[in-house]
């Protein structure tokens, strides 16, 4: 069973039994934990010293005074924010700012936290009857109530598409082999589809082309609800471009051959290559972690039979792997 992200205080029960058994033992086999990466990731166990292939509990006490630490220190971000939006806000509520504010501003709402901007999605979605355009870099995320935003967003995708809704949904290429991202798909009955692309733009969700939800901060905690009918345009004419352009993912996936042994994949790497990019960016823009992305350069080097990363977007360029005009 696939392990499914949570938070630290909704520790599952497969962690909760590890823990307590690394507690009692003093340690456990770093196979054990395989299956149960929590642990690890919360910094409840880590790996010896004298040894990799053991890893040790950190204290309850410890790890306590950590996590409330971290807390702490979050509570007092927020309170510093609220305080300079105060500062920055309240003088502002008494001026007289005509006639034409009002209007303008129900173009724009800012949302703050993520069961809020979940309310206002869920209260969208409630009154949507045609279709819906969503691009998803990223399969699932765990909001502010411990649920993992796509699987909470099953029954009210589920209700949409039985009043004869469509869902077109982008995601990074990244995405085609995760479990989670078919498995959704599986799950939902109607007229639902799934393209990717290497590269995307943030996360957004355009609602009957009149109402579009965008981040307005790089960790999703707070988001614009945009009704101007000239973004909400914007959006949806970039949205169906990037559309066109995808490889088909759900209900009929197509896999797009290799050339001359080098991959999809190994390719959007040659492109970001050849203008200069490193590693982390290249990461970051194709939505993996830099150890792949540099397994795959390897990979490519390989094929290509270059000997540094120089030669590397010399033969890239001469190797027309990039097509023509690249």
């Amino acid at each position: 069973m696939t392990h499914q992200a949570h938070r630290i205080e909704d520790l599952c029960a497969a962690g909760r039994e590890l823990y307590g058994r690394a507690l009692r033992e003093g340690h456990v086999p770093a196979a054990d934990a395989a299956d149960v990466p929590c642990l690890v990731d919360a910094g409840l166990l880590h790996p010896a010293v004298d040894d990799p292939g053991r890893l040790d509990p950190v204290s309850p006490a410890a790890a306590l005074e950590r996590f409330l630490r971290a807390s702490r220190a979050r509570i007092a971000d927020e309170r510093q924010r609220e305080e300079r939006l105060l500062d920055l806000l309240q003088p502002l509520l008494a001026v007289d700012s005509g006639p034409g504010t009002p209007a303008e501003t129900a173009h724009l709402r800012l949302l703050q936290g993520v069961p809020r901007i979940n309310d206002a999605i869920d209260e969208a979605m409630a009154e949507a009857v045609t279709e819906v355009l969503c691009v998803q870099p990223h399969t699932h995320y765990v909001d502010d109530r411990g649920q993992v935003g796509q699987t909470r967003s099953l029954p009210r995708d589920q209700a949409f598409l039985d009043r004869g809704g469509r869902i077109r949904t982008l995601y990074q290429s990244t995405m085609r082999h995760v479990p989670i991202t078919l498995a959704r798909y599986e799950q939902l009955r109607g007229s639902a589809e799934a393209r990717t692309l290497d590269e995307l733009p943030d996360r957004q969700i355009i609602i009957d082309r009149t109402v579009a939800f965008i981040p307005a901060d790089s960790d999703i905690t707070t988001a614009l609800e945009v009704r101007n009918p000239a973004l909400i345009a914007h959006f949806t004419t970039t949205f169906d471009r990037l559309w066109r352009l995808a490889t088909p993912m759900y209900p009929r996936a197509v896999q797009t051959p290799s050339v001359d042994g080098v991959t999809p994949r190994q390719r959007a790497i040659a492109a970001l290559l050849v203008e200069g990019h490193t590693d982390a960016v290249i990461a970051e823009r194709l939505g993996m972690n830099v150890r792949t992305a540099r397994l795959h350069i390897a990979k490519l080097a390989a094929t290509l039979g270059s000997e540094s990363r120089a030669q590397l977007g010399f033969l890239i360029a001469r190797s027309g792997v990039l097509g023509p005009g690249r």
